[in-house]
């Protein structure tokens, strides 16, 4: 077996932030989920570098197990490697659920690229797993399930409950870090997570030839509050920097990659950088699972006041979660596949 490389994890203190970033940096979370003494606020002013300067970082030592995540995977190329009519039976609608045919999104979002050809990866959209009797649920409201599982497809439902409970579990522990970042109590945010909006966007992104001006995903930043996305051992994955370049995101053994999404730059009042990024066509079949970890709906992004001051005033009208995700969705994915894009036809 060959020996694992040694990572070199990042620290704010021995770079500028002038400097440019030649890799995604790392960072250890062992230490603060292990309750060392002063680890929190040393991991959450990493953060707040990172965020200010590239918006990117892999994290290591985070607690969700390697078997886990693989399990996951293995489940997602099973559904995957299906006839189009059986996944299709589980189209994603207007729950904003399911399952995405390639060729149905552009990122017309997107403030960086014009983004004119269709997406090519196919994608299952699956939120967290709840009970029937969920509040959320019986409100009706998007990005909440119910899932539609796949029928004679054994084995698949369990792998991916296990990791949405852990990446969940997960998500709930960073928020501190980031309220610690933004010269906030640690709690602050936690009253707006303990019913969080999140979904994984499970993707295959095939070896295509493309198209001009065509990706995997097109140059788009996220819409979330954070997201969390297992490294794949495909490459593929890009992140822009501030001097313009695409920086790939090599993979990283148990590596889980964390980026801060437009609803946190919105609340940030443009502090924490939505770093653009893409995905180009693989070499191999590449494989993700983008979890999309949000507040509660009528959570509020309004200004924070470490943010602001006289010669920087807010510059983004209040919004509330869900309505900024669902406007997202809408432009991005065509009228066939829940959005209201219309004219992106495969």
């Amino acid at each position: 077996m060959g020996v694992e490389p040694t990572l070199k994890i990042f620290d704010y203190r021995v770079v500028d932030k002038a400097d440019e970033y030649e890799d995604i940096p790392i960072l250890d979370a062992g230490p603060y989920l292990a309750g060392e003494p002063g680890a929190a606020q040393a991991l959450a002013e990493n953060i707040r570098f990172i965020q200010e300067t590239i918006g990117f970082y892999v994290i290591v030592n985070h607690g969700v197990p390697r078997e886990l995540m693989d399990n996951a995977y293995s489940a997602l190329k099973r559904f995957f490697a299906r006839p189009s009519e059986e996944k299709l039976k589980l189209k994603f609608g207007e729950k904003s659920v399911g399952y995405v045919a390639a060729k149905s999104t552009v990122y017309v979002t997107s403030k960086i690229n014009e983004n004119t050809k269709q997406d090519l990866n196919e994608t299952l959209v699956l939120a967290l797993e709840r009970s029937s009797d969920h509040p959320y649920l019986e409100q009706g409201l998007r990005f909440v399930g119910p899932n539609p599982w796949p029928e004679n497809l054994p084995g698949f439902r369990e792998p991916i409950v296990e990791f949405q409970q852990a990446i969940a579990a997960l998500g709930r522990k960073m928020v501190p870090l980031y309220a610690l970042a933004l010269e906030k109590p640690a709690d602050f945010f936690d009253k707006y997570f303990e019913e969080p909006i999140m979904w994984t966007r499970n993707s295959h992104y095939p070896a295509v030839e493309p198209e001009e001006n065509q990706f995997g995903i097109s140059p788009h930043s996220d819409h979330s509050f954070l997201t969390l996305l297992p490294l794949s051992d495909v490459p593929g994955l890009q992140v822009l920097t501030r001097t313009g370049k695409w920086l790939p995101a090599d993979p990283v053994a148990n590596g889980i990659i964390v980026n801060t999404g437009e609803f946190l730059n919105r609340w940030t009042n443009d502090r924490f950088i939505a770093s653009p990024h893409r995905v180009v066509p693989p070499d191999h079949d590449r494989y993700s699972m983008a979890t999309f970890f949000n507040p509660a709906p009528d959570t509020v992004a309004d200004t924070l006041d470490t943010c602001t001051s006289a010669d920087n005033p807010p510059k983004y009208d209040p919004v509330t979660m869900m309505d900024y995700v669902c406007w997202y969705i809408d432009r991005n994915y065509s009228t066939e596949f829940g959005g209201q894009q219309e004219g992106i036809t495969a």
